[in-house]
C-alpha cells in the first residue's frame, strides 16, 4: 500500500519540477534550431543519399571538371573468390558517429568505402580537379596527375581523396596497409594518376587520353601504390555494410595487377540524363524510353 497519494508533494518536488520544465525547454529549443540527433541524421542521410547527375562525355574520355563515379568491379565468380564478395563496388565516403554528433558534418568526413550500390548520389561522386594548371574540359592523360573532390551532397567546403605512408598512428583498420582518408586541404597527397591496364602497354599509351567506363589503373603520386579494394575487410556503418579501400598493388604471378585494383570512371549516359552508362549496359535489346515510346504513340 502507498503511504501517500500521488496528489502529495514530497522530498524536493519543486526542484524536480523546475528541471522537468528545464529539460522540457531545452528539448524544445534545439528542435528549433535543428540540433536534435534525429534532425542531424536525417540531415546528413539527404545530403549523402541526394541524387546527382554524372556528367557526359560526347568523345568518349574523361575530362577535368566532371562528376564520375569510380567503379571497382569483379566479374570473377564466387568459387574462385570465396572470402571476398563479388560484384560492383563503388567508392564512397563513410559515415561515422562523429560526422553525427559534429555541428560541421562534412569536416569530420574522413573515411572512405566501398559500397555496393551503384546510383549516383551525393556520398559517391566525385569531382575530377586540375593539380597541373590544365583548363576545365581538357582531356586527363595517362600519366597525367589530378585530383578527385567530393562535397558529399553538401554546399559547403570540398574534401580531396588522399593518401599517405602507413605509419604506427595511420594505417587501414581491418587489412593495416597504406590508408585511403578525405582531407580539407589540396597538397601533394592528394594527387593521383591514370595508368593503362596492360603493364606491356603502359609506356605507349602514356600522353594518350583517358577513356571513361573503361578499366584502369589509378597510382597515388606520392606513394606509387594503387587505389584497390580488397573486398575481404568490411566494416559496419550507419548504412549497413561497406568494404575497405586501401592504396596498395596487388600483382599476380606475371608482376601485373590484379582485379583489386581494376577501377572504372563512369560517366552520365547521353540518352537518358537521369541514368548512367552502367544501367546502359544491362538494358536489354530494344530497349526504349517511356518518354519516347509515348511521344511515339502520340
Amino acid at each position: 500500500m502507498a503511504t501517500y497519494r500521488p496528489g502529495v508533494l514530497i522530498g524536493n518536488w519543486n526542484e524536480d519540477s523546475c528541471l522537468g520544465e528545464d529539460l522540457l525547454r531545452d528539448f524544445l529549443h534545439k528542435r528549433e534550431r535543428g540540433e536534435l540527433l534525429t534532425q542531424r541524421i536525417n540531415r546528413l542521410q539527404d545530403n549523402l543519399l541526394r541524387k546527382i547527375h554524372l556528367s557526359v562525355s560526347k568523345d568518349g574520355f574523361v575530362h577535368f571538371g566532371d562528376t564520375v563515379m569510380l567503379l571497382n568491379s569483379d566479374d570473377k565468380p564466387s568459387v574462385e573468390n570465396p572470402c571476398g564478395v563479388c560484384g560492383t563496388l563503388t567508392l564512397a565516403i563513410n559515415l561515422d558517429e562523429l560526422s553525427i554528433f559534429s555541428p560541421l558534418p562534412l569536416q569530420t568526413l574522413h573515411g572512405v568505402s566501398a559500397i555496393k550500390s551503384v546510383a549516383p548520389v551525393g556520398r559517391n561522386t566525385f569531382c575530377i580537379l586540375s593539380v597541373d594548371g590544365s583548363a576545365l574540359g581538357e582531356p586527363i592523360k595517362y600519366g597525367q596527375a589530378f585530383g578527385l573532390g567530393t562535397t558529399g551532397g553538401f554546399s559547403s567546403q570540398m574534401m580531396y581523396l588522399a593518401s599517405d605512408h602507413k605509419s604506427f598512428v595511420r594505417f587501414a583498420k581491418k587489412s593495416y596497409l597504406q590508408p585511403v582518408f578525405l582531407t580539407d586541404e589540396l597538397s601533394y597527397l592528394t594527387h593521383w594518376q591514370a595508368a593503362f591496364l596492360d603493364p606491356q602497354l603502359r609506356l605507349e599509351h602514356e600522353g594518350f587520353p583517358v577513356p571513361a567506363n573503361s578499366k584502369i589503373i589509378i597510382t597515388h603520386c606520392q606513394t606509387n601504390r594503387s587505389l584497390a579494394v580488397p573486398r575481404n575487410f568490411w566494416t559496419r556503418s550507419y548504412f549497413g555494410r561497406e568494404y575497405e579501400v586501401i592504396c596498395h598493388t596487388f600483382l599476380d604471378t606475371h608482376k601485373a595487377e590484379e582485379d583489386k585494383n581494376y577501377w572504372e570512371i563512369i560517366t552520365g549516359d547521353p540518352t537518358d540524363e537521369d541514368s548512367t552508362m552502367i544501367d546502359r549496359r544491362n538494358r536489354p535489346p530494344g530497349w526504349i524510353r517511356k518518354n519516347e515510346s509515348c511521344e511515339e504513340t502520340e
